[in-house]
């Protein structure tokens, strides 16, 4: 199969990414930005947490740093959007989303999946397609206790050094996490060598993301 790449060695890419909470972003799309990085490609990214706070705010903020510490260009935003209750502050993060729209115009968006079972994840990825509208949009996966892993249509390969990397961040990175009996190296290498699988990534492991509509040029 004939790849088509986002970006060559050497080209710039600018990247919004997008996370309800703190280890959103790299859970979903960590492994890319890293083998993007790794490849070559001059990232600038703006990179946003809406819920932080207390721990999680130092982690976030901390684990971007280490993320995005070859990328050309970073800002982190961490924002104190209320854990759990974001389609019931639907409009203060919609105000935000306008505002964030006047200061960005990205080549990539990642956003979370339009049908993630958590309701602060959808909350975001409707509010991504209703503010940004002439944008190339892909949807990362979280891996959860709801079971709602769907079937994805675009494939990242990630290199292993890559997916060594993430997890290496993900468990140092998130101590407040670490009780959740899902977060842990087998679900996220599990995870990976599936999607590796079914795009027959050359190092075996891959990121799958959800793209709703794609321009070809």
């Amino acid at each position: 199969m004939k790849g088509l790449q986002l970006a060559k060695p050497g080209e710039r890419l600018s990247v919004l990414c997008l996370g309800a909470h703190s280890d959103d972003i790299e859970i979903g799309a960590g492994g890319t930005l890293l083998s993007l990085m790794e490849r070559g490609v001059q990232l600038d990214v703006h990179w946003c947490v809406l819920s932080g706070g207390g721990i999680r705010d130092d982690e976030a903020k901390k684990s971007a740093a280490d993320f995005l510490a070859k990328a050309a260009r970073a800002e982190v935003e961490v924002m104190s959007f209320r854990d759990g209750f974001f389609p019931e502050q639907g409009e203060a993060i919609k105000q935000w989303f306008e505002a964030l729209k006047l200061k960005v115009n990205p080549d990539l968006i990642l956003t979370h999946r339009r049908d993630d079972a958590h309701q602060d994840h959808r909350k975001v990825c409707q509010l991504t397609w209703n503010t940004f509208r002439d944008h190339q949009i892909l949807e990362y996966e979280i891996p959860k206790w709801d079971g709602d892993i769907g079937q994805p249509n675009v494939y990242v390969p990630v290199s292993a050094a890559a997916l060594k990397r993430k997890i290496e961040l993900l468990i140092s990175h998130f101590g407040s996490q670490r009780s959740k009996k899902w977060f842990d190296d087998e679900t996220f290498r599990g995870l990976a060598r599936i999607r590796g699988m079914e795009c027959c990534a050359p190092e075996r492991y891959a990121e799958a993301f959800f793209g709703r509509k794609l321009a070809l040029i």
